[in-house]
């Protein structure tokens, strides 16, 4: 793994951060880059905010490349410090708070960071960790000019963005400063409208994740970046019906809960709803579609590459799910700027139109590889990642996802993706969401479960005559209800999560017709 301790000298081999960032710092000073429930933030104050953190980071001996963790909810500390890592040259590990605290301890070992930036509120835990703790309640302010933060080289360490960790441990995606500027260059090449000093962008999702990278693609043009510290359509929604904003990041996770507080409202005054991260399903883009308009734009995103994968704009998504309704799969459109899409079969072979395969990109401004354990992983010899993703290439060059291969279930000797049979169960059971998985069976080998959150009455008989469409092998051999389906920090559901759930509170009685009975609750249990 490469490490770099002299800060470059410029040229072609370096990329110019603080001639960028003060040019942005200098030409939209007065105007309001961030707001959060606390309050707004300037561009000229959030760069001096930015320089005095570099500057402190410099002073404590942060060399280039160097892992500096970062732990924020979503507000204006964590812009700022997320520009003064940047401008000093340490490599970012953003870390999302709502991770429990294995899994944050995990990030740290992992990146080997000796320093931690964050606010007094969540400190407490860290400072027994044997890191430096540096609050940002301590940081004054400097100017930003290019003298003091000269280029940096652009193959050093720039960020660490760790995965979700859904079907495994979390690891560490490795990108350095050729891809994370390059990535910021085709993010807002490829938005639907240009970011300007009009743009009001709403973000709800954790900044430690996309949040940070819209931000910044979004301050490149002088706009105003609202954050919200989690999900309150409570307060989103009426932002949005009195015109405050014009575009939102809104992942389905997010979506939901917005269309879902909506009711019966049309809310016609945004220009876009930016969607990802995990599949949008036909009942919630109808839905969504029927409050908000046919604006949704829908994207392919992995922590492995930073800006879209594939795109698919408001236009086409209306089109491609008016064509096919109901029975529509997860289409995600074309590749985005900059990035080649390969699937491969399970032989190795190219697959061909229609055929689905693992889906492998390709992307200048991809991660290097992987900070894993001890480890550091490059990608193959021939650039390509692996994304552990299936899916296929239609007739137009579109690409469509259609499950995880660590996810696929294996019945009866047949192959089973989740992602399948959620959609031909979830008109059946809207507004609430329905998650699919497999369970141990020596019998089958895996029998199908569907959990439904929250169900609204009647629901069992809906999901069941839904499911009798299915192919017989597709069929769940089991319902279940559960108040909450378990969700990592970014919204997606945790079928390992449900599988554990199911083993305490269920006993399989195995055979050619499975079922669940449920345990009995202890006198003692809560």
């Amino acid at each position: 793994m490469k490490r770099f301790n002299k800060i470059g000298g410029g040229g072609l081999d370096s990329i110019p951060w603080g001639s960028e960032l003060g040019s942005v710092a200098g030409r939209y000073a007065e105007r309001i880059a961030v707001r959060d429930g606390s309050g707004e933030i300037t561009y000229r104050t959030m760069f001096r905010k930015a320089a005095a953190l570099a500057e402190g980071l410099r002073a404590a001996s942060i060399e280039t490349g160097e892992p500096v963790a970062t732990l924020f909810s979503n507000g204006i500390p964590a812009v700022w410090a997320h520009y003064g890592v940047l401008l000093a040259g340490g490599a970012e590990v953003p870390i999302n708070p709502a991770l429990g605290g294995a899994d944050i301890r995990t990030c740290l070992r992992i990146a080997k960071a000796r320093l931690l930036l964050t606010t007094r509120g969540l400190a407490a835990p860290f400072q027994e960790l044997g890191l430096e703790v540096v609050l940002t309640e301590d940081v004054g302010e400097a100017e930003v000019t290019p003298a003091s933060f000269p280029p940096l080289p652009a193959g050093a360490l720039a960020r660490v963005v760790f995965t979700s960790g859904t079907t495994g441990l979390p690891k560490g995606a490795y990108h350095d400063h050729e891809g994370r500027w390059i990535a910021n260059l085709l993010l807002r090449s490829s938005l639907p409208h240009a970011p300007g000093r009009d743009s009001r962008l709403l973000l709800m999702t954790p900044f430690a994740h996309g949040a940070s990278l819209m931000t910044m693609a979004y301050h490149g043009g002088g706009a105003t970046v609202t954050l919200l510290d989690g999900v309150d359509p409570g307060i989103a929604l009426p932002m949005i019906a009195r015109g405050e904003v014009d575009e939102v990041f809104a992942p389905p996770t997010v979506l939901a809960k917005l269309v879902d507080a909506a009711g019966d409202r049309a809310l016609p005054g945004l220009k876009t709803i930016f969607c990802g991260t995990a599949v949008l399903t036909p009942t919630l883009y109808q839905r969504a579609r029927r409050v908000f308009g046919p604006i949704v734009r829908v994207t392919y995103g992995k922590s492995e590459v930073f800006n879209p994968i594939t795109v698919l704009a408001p236009a086409e998504t209306e089109a491609w799910y008016c064509e096919r309704g109901a029975g529509a799969d997860a289409c995600v459109g074309w590749a985005a700027p900059g990035v080649e899409i390969v699937v491969r079969t399970e032989n190795g072979s190219t697959a061909g139109i229609g055929e689905e395969g693992e889906v492998l990109i390709r992307a200048r401004h991809m991660m290097r590889g992987y900070l894993r354990g001890e480890r550091f992983e490059p990608l193959a010899a021939d650039g390509f990642h692996d994304t552990g993703d299936l899916g296929y290439v239609d007739s137009m060059g579109r690409l469509h996802l259609t499950g995880r291969i660590a996810e696929v279930i294996k019945t009866g000797g047949y192959k089973v993706t989740p992602e399948e049979v959620e959609r031909a169960l979830a008109p059946a059971v809207a507004p609430s969401t329905v998650a699919v998985l497999g369970i141990a069976s020596e019998y089958w080998g895996q029998v199908i479960v569907a959990a439904v959150e929250s169900p609204q009455p009647g629901w069992r008989e809906r999901i069941e005559a839904a499911a009798r469409d299915l192919t017989g092998y597709k069929r769940p051999r089991a319902f279940i209800a559960v108040e909450a389906l378990p969700r990592n920090g970014i919204g997606k559901v945790r079928r390992a999560s449900i599988r554990d759930h199911i083993a305490c509170a269920y006993r399989l009685h195995d055979g050619p017709q499975p079922q669940l009975e449920a345990r009995a609750q202890r006198a003692d249990d809560p």
